[in-house]
């Protein structure tokens, strides 16, 4: 993976709504760090259990966090987009992760060593207090995914993934394959090809060649479990959305 480059603006950082909330001084302490990368398609950026070397603050794509059992099966646990955080708890001293983070849409981000991010935060009562509420958040959407799992139908589901995906590529074409797409929720690939061909049926999705166009998103909002709408509330209330973000 590339170590990546200075961002050219201050403002470069400001695209991700966890930097975008801290006062001009406590984002000060962090700029003299930052590095901008790309991160790919299929990017661990770490694993179980791993030590955490750096954390990430992405400007666009998505992020996923999974769980991952013995037998090597993958779900999803939470989305990651530019609202988030890739390793803020090493600011609060946490060392270790305690899940999987892989990029699955091509991501831009912003990132730096956990040790300078620890230092800042020792600094910083602001991001001290923004790590905390954005570890509720997350904490938030973990369980709004296991009560989802449980209770909602995979149409639902399914909807309710494409919708945060949607918000993660602005609003444009979402490259994914459906074998993904079974592993993201944890199902099997033909329960999802079932889905998704319902969906374009009734002319809510366009699918060709690994690219998913939504077609009638206030349709797929209808559709999509309440778990959308709950998890996005508690998003825009710690991190109210801005232009362009």
């Amino acid at each position: 993976m590339p170590y990546g480059t200075p961002p050219r603006q201050l403002e470069s950082g400001r695209s991700n709504r966890f930097l975008a909330m801290l006062p001009p001084h406590d984002f000060a302490l962090l700029t003299p760090h930052l590095r901008t990368v790309t991160l790919e398609h299929g990017v661990m950026l770490h694993d179980e259990a791993e030590e955490i070397e750096r954390v990430y603050f992405p400007h666009s794509g998505m992020i996923s966090l999974v769980a991952v059992m013995q037998s090597g099966v993958t779900v999803e646990t939470a989305t990651i987009g530019r609202a988030g955080v890739i390793g803020a708890s090493t600011g609060l001293g946490e060392k270790h992760s305690v899940g999987r983070a892989i990029v699955q849409l091509p991501s831009t981000a912003a990132w730096l060593s956990a040790s300078q991010f620890h230092a800042a935060a020792n600094r910083s009562q602001a991001i001290r207090d923004l790590i905390v509420r954005y570890n509720n958040l997350l904490l938030a959407q973990v369980q709004q995914s296991v009560v989802c799992n449980a209770l909602h139908t995979m149409e639902a589901r399914l909807c309710r993934w494409l919708l945060q995906a949607h918000d993660c590529m602005d609003g444009g074409a979402i490259p994914l394959t459906q074998e993904f797409l079974g592993q993201m929720l944890g199902v099997r690939r033909t329960t999802v090809t079932i889905a998704a061909q319902l969906l374009q049926s009734a002319g809510l999705i366009r699918y060709r060649r690994g690219l998913i166009q939504i077609v009638d998103r206030p349709q797929l909002e209808e559709l999509s479990c309440e778990c959308y709408a709950v998890v996005r509330r508690h998003t825009d209330k710690i991190f109210p959305p801005s232009d362009g973000a």
